[in-house]
């Protein structure tokens, strides 16, 4: 049987990270893409034990991130991430073998400037950000200094786990907004 497909279907990721690079300024860090792809697996990945998921990661410009904002937060201005949990689906509902947890928006220069500013690689920088939006989508926040300090734990966790330093090291102001 010289044409035979084998019947066995290969193993579903455990997570998938979609990418879609819409503004130029990214092209400056070839590597944007698999540097948020792995960013995203391992904070989805830290949820230990969590269903199959997929986060959607749109990296674009502070025009389109100050429109967002404006849109969907109030604040006429540019930020650095931009997360948005999908809506929880009705029991039963959906597709049971992955849960879509939400999108990330992320503009080039208030990231670029940050980094900057911070004295961090943009590549370093880009993947706490993408971690820190997951961790958004996955339901933690840091409106309290409680919820903050978890939260920040977690990320310093995420992050070593791929060879990051502690992107709150002499950092004053705490959580990334």
């Amino acid at each position: 049987m010289r044409n035979a497909r084998p019947i066995c279907r290969p193993s579903r990721a455990v997570a998938e990270i979609e990418i879609l690079i819409e503004a130029e300024g990214w092209e400056k860090l070839p590597e944007a893409e698999a540097i948020a792809r792995r960013a995203g697996l391992a904070a989805i990945g830290a949820g230990n034990g969590s269903p199959p998921a997929l986060v959607a990661v749109l990296l674009t410009d502070d025009a389109a991130m100050q429109r967002l904002n404006a849109h969907f937060r109030g604040s006429n201005k540019p930020t650095n991430v931009l997360s948005f949990p999908a809506p929880a689906m009705p029991s039963g509902a959906g597709d049971a073998e992955s849960l879509f947890l939400g999108d990330l928006a992320l503009g080039y220069e208030t990231c670029a400037a940050e980094a900057m500013a911070e004295g961090k690689s943009l590549g370093d920088h880009l993947s706490h950000l993408v971690v820190h939006g997951v961790l958004h989508l996955m339901g933690h926040d840091h409106e309290t200094e409680a919820e903050a300090d978890e939260m920040e734990d977690r990320e310093r966790a995420i992050l070593a786990s791929l060879g990051i330093s502690d992107p709150y090291a002499g950092a004053e102001g705490g959580a990334t907004g």
